[in-house]
């Protein structure tokens, strides 16, 4: 296995990062916004700077990326700092606990195993996984469960598809897609029906949920990520909205006084030749 030694500029780079890290605590002589930080006031800002990462790519900008990725690292080092402070773990735990588990789900790479194609590899991440899981609830006294280990800080629309490919792993799941299709058209109805006799406000937010969740499945069941296929309606709807709102400002006019029957042939007309707006 190729090594770094102590000497590699990567490491030099990662012990000052430390060291600065280690520095902006210090209660004396720190900085008193970093000083006063603890998990539940920075994590906002690791889940922030994942998704900043995440916009670096879609934008295919190297520069951004190193840029972000530098700003996600940081938010694991800050987050090992208060650790080690507190003595429940330091950064070099987190490097080695991640290393061990990269050896461990990799056999066929570290362990000598027959080599395998891409979806055997999957399958047998999956498996050491759901046997990690598995020992993890029975040294804590629990009962395992497929669902284990989801995070519930996780967007709800990724949780969803999460949750439901756990399930599906153990056979709950519907025939094909066509069956996913029909629950989304009756979750829908549900929808409509509550709508149509007035119910409370809480069961109508329960039964959007459940359309919510039926259309997470349906785009699991053909292999779309719904976060990515969200956000690119998010991005298709400002890039038609924004034209809309240019349209009208030709005629030095804003959207707000335009009716909405204009609107909607605007939005149409962007739909059909973006690239003319």
């Amino acid at each position: 296995m190729a090594r770094f030694s102590w000497s590699h500029p990567l490491t030099e780079s990662l012990v000052r990062l430390l060291d600065i890290m280690a520095r902006l605590r210090d209660p004396a002589r720190g900085c008193p916004w970093d000083v006063e930080q603890t998990f539940a006031t920075i994590v906002p800002y690791t889940i922030e700077e994942a998704y900043e990462v995440a916009d670096a790519i879609e934008r295919d900008d190297r520069k951004a990326l190193r840029e972000e990725l530098g700003d996600l690292l940081l938010q694991v080092v800050f987050h090992a700092r208060m650790a080690e402070e507190e003595g429940s773990f330091a950064f070099d735990d987190v490097a080695a606990a991640i290393a061990d588990k990269l050896v461990r789900r990799h056999p066929h790479v570290f362990a000598g195993a027959a080599g395998e194609d891409a979806a055997a590899v999957k399958r047998s991440w999956e498996t050491i996984k759901a046997d990690e899981r598995g020992a993890k609830a029975t040294a804590s006294g629990a009962r395992a469960s497929a669902l284990d280990d989801v995070p519930r800080a996780q967007p709800a629309l990724m949780r969803a598809e999460k949750l439901g490919k756990r399930a599906a792993r153990i056979g709950f799941d519907w025939p094909d897609v066509y069956g996913v299709l029909a629950k989304v058209r009756e979750e829908i109805g549900e929808v409509e029906a509550e709508l149509a006799q007035g119910e409370p406000r809480e069961r109508t937010e329960a039964e959007i949920g459940d359309v919510l969740f039926s259309v997470a499945q349906l785009a699991r069941r053909l292999d779309i990520d719904p976060e990515t296929a969200l956000r690119g309606a998010n991005a298709r709807f400002e890039r038609r909205f924004r034209a809309v709102e240019d349209k009208l400002a030709q005629q030095g006019r804003i959207a707000a006084d335009a009716p909405l029957d204009e609107l909607e042939a605007l939005w149409q007309a962007a739909k059909v030749g973006e690239k003319d707006f």
